[in-house]
């Protein structure tokens, strides 16, 4: 097929409603990833929450967005995508409206009602709440809205969408509280989110569904949870990889609190947190080729390791290019094993249940988070006492990846499901 040609496909291929939702994935992941860089400054030192409390709430954050798209689907279906869609752009801006507005003399009131720790629980889950949607429903309007021949281009539109927001998110956030302060970061993500809940209203159209299977009901998604818990290799197989992204989740859980409070307080760290997702950018289409012809689970077990040792790079020394070496290391374990661990539960589930299980793929993310969450807090605040020296928090950092590594290539050599055949 000539270039010509595939190029007539692309532009044909896809329905209106694919380009109007990726195009407002590339700035809800701005919103997304922005906040996300400047929380741990924002709520350590703007707030004034400790150590323990900023990673437990970043953790706590974090687990609600990635667990929730298990029933973000099952909305979408009941009271459609555009209508799903537009409601958590909505519930964005609410909520990185608030996060915003803490310090504002108007929230005086609400400040008063309840702890501060205890409040931000509160109030955290109203933005969580809106990613936890959106992404369901921007992967099934790829689904719905692409043709066959075009899908899996589709859906590499998309990554890449996902990762120029996640480029772009801390450099914005950086730039925009460096100049005007933190709390705007949050309320100019409000302002981004709402105008994308109306571009979604004026612009989206439902995408058709063809003859997709229904999605269950929210009820019957949580009844799935349980049927998956009861695949035990499944389970064992998603706890243990949950171990890369409790540590994966450390550059924006401890990174920003370790950098500014025992290295040099100036440092732009939410800036620098661009150089990870920009190497994904440069370096997937590269990986992805290398690595074509090894195992699914080989690649999963290698790019774990890499990512492991990158921690390492930040006990050499203080200079802020150690810092961007080991966000570019841990970037291309990423993108060594990201793609692949998606095949390979694909593989691991039993047959008629690729679907379901699929949806709890990003289980482990979520249980990094908040797993994370807690180890950070514990980290900071022990190698942080007087007397410790606080780079050795890198060293435990790295051993989880490390004890990820061996417990993968030993559920690898004993408890493979057959389903995975030799993927």
């Amino acid at each position: 097929m000539s270039f010509a040609q595939r190029w007539q496909e692309v532009r044909t291929g896809f329905e209106r409603s694919f380009w109007v939702a990726n195009f407002t994935e590339l700035f809800e992941r701005l919103a997304y990833y922005g906040p996300q860089a400047v929380f741990a400054i924002y709520l350590h030192e703007r707030l004034g929450l400790s150590s323990a409390q900023t990673t437990w709430l970043i953790g706590y954050y974090g687990f609600v967005v990635w667990f929730m798209p298990v029933l973000g689907g099952a909305l979408a279906d009941r009271f459609g995508f555009r209508r799903t869609l537009a409601g958590a752009f909505f519930m964005l801006a609410i909520g990185n409206f608030l996060l915003g507005s803490l310090s504002a003399s108007w929230m005086h009131g609400v400040r008063e009602l309840l702890p501060l720790f205890t409040l931000m629980h509160v109030i955290m889950l109203i933005p969580a709440m809106g990613p936890a949607v959106v992404k369901p429903v921007v992967v099934g309007t790829t689904a719905r809205a692409a043709k066959e021949n075009v899908r899996s281009i589709g859906y590499s539109i998309y990554y890449t969408v996902v990762n120029i927001g996640a480029f772009i998110g801390p450099l914005f956030a950086s730039r925009v509280r460096t100049t005007v302060g933190v709390e705007m970061v949050f309320l100019v993500s409000a302002g981004i989110t709402a105008a994308m809940g109306v571009v979604t209203l004026l612009f989206y159209r439902e995408p058709t569904r063809g003859d997709e299977p229904k999605v269950a009901s929210v009820a019957a998604a949580l009844g799935n949870l349980i049927k998956v818990l009861r695949n035990g290799r499944f389970v064992a197989f998603l706890v243990i990889y949950s171990g890369f992204w409790v540590m994966f989740w450390q550059q924006y859980l401890s990174l920003s609190i370790y950098w500014r409070d025992h290295v040099n307080k100036d440092t732009n760290v939410d800036a620098w947190l661009a150089v990870e997702a920009l190497t994904v950018i440069l370096t997937t289409l590269l990986a992805t080729y290398l690595m074509r012809k090894v195992r699914p689970f080989t690649s999963i077990v290698l790019g774990v390791m890499v990512s492991s040792l990158s921690f390492l790079l930040l006990t050499l020394g203080i200079n802020v290019l150690l810092m961007a070496a080991m966000l570019v290391v841990l970037a291309l374990g990423e993108v060594l094993q990201a793609p692949r661990y998606y095949e390979y539960v694909s593989r691991l589930a039993p047959p008629g249940q690729q679907g379901l299980f699929m949806g709890y793929a990003f289980l482990p993310i979520g249980l990094g988070f908040l797993g994370g969450g807690k180890l950070a807090g514990d980290l900071l605040e022990y190698f942080g006492a007087p007397g410790r020296v606080p780079s050795h928090m890198w060293y435990v950092v790295s051993a989880v990846g490390a004890i990820t590594t061996v417990l993968l290539f030993a559920y690898d050599r004993l408890l493979r499901p057959e389903e995975a055949g030799t993927s």
